[in-house]
């Protein structure tokens, strides 16, 4: 297989369907989007096998935004003095496209980003994510 392609489902499953393996970018992802935290403190204690699973993916998830990021946590939504955000221009230069492809491509919703006082603001990880995700293409 050519680096940068992602395999097909069936790649990731297992023992006849038993077994899934989650990838650590896209538990990272699912961690962010689908609020995997959130989820692991409230069922907390009722199942012991999805309690493991759980922990085991937000493993793999600090695992891989420390290596893309830097930080194991995904930043908070708001802007500060010294702010975890990329601009769409800093986002265009790391990605390696024009600024217009990248607003182009929050536009389509194919990268998240925050409107701030007229500006886009995009998280590295998010960027990350979407590099991840064209060079699959």
């Amino acid at each position: 297989m050519s680096e940068g392609k992602w395999r097909p489902a069936a790649h990731y499953v297992h023992a006849d369907g038993a077994v899934v393996i989650v990838p650590a970018r896209v538990a990272a992802w699912l961690s962010r989007h689908a609020r995997l935290d959130e989820l692991r403190a409230q069922v907390r204690g009722a199942d012991a096998e999805v309690d493991n699973v759980l922990v085991a993916l937000a493993v793999a998830s600090a695992t891989w935004r420390t290596s893309a990021t830097g930080s194991t946590h995904a930043p908070e939504p708001e802007v500060r003095a010294l702010s975890p955000w990329m601009s769409s221009t800093q986002a265009a230069d790391l990605l390696g496209i024009t600024s217009r492809a990248v607003r182009l491509a929050i536009g389509e919703e194919r990268l998240p980003a925050e409107q701030v006082d007229g500006r886009w603001r995009i998280t590295r990880e998010d960027v990350e994510h979407y590099r991840a995700g064209r060079q699959a293409a």
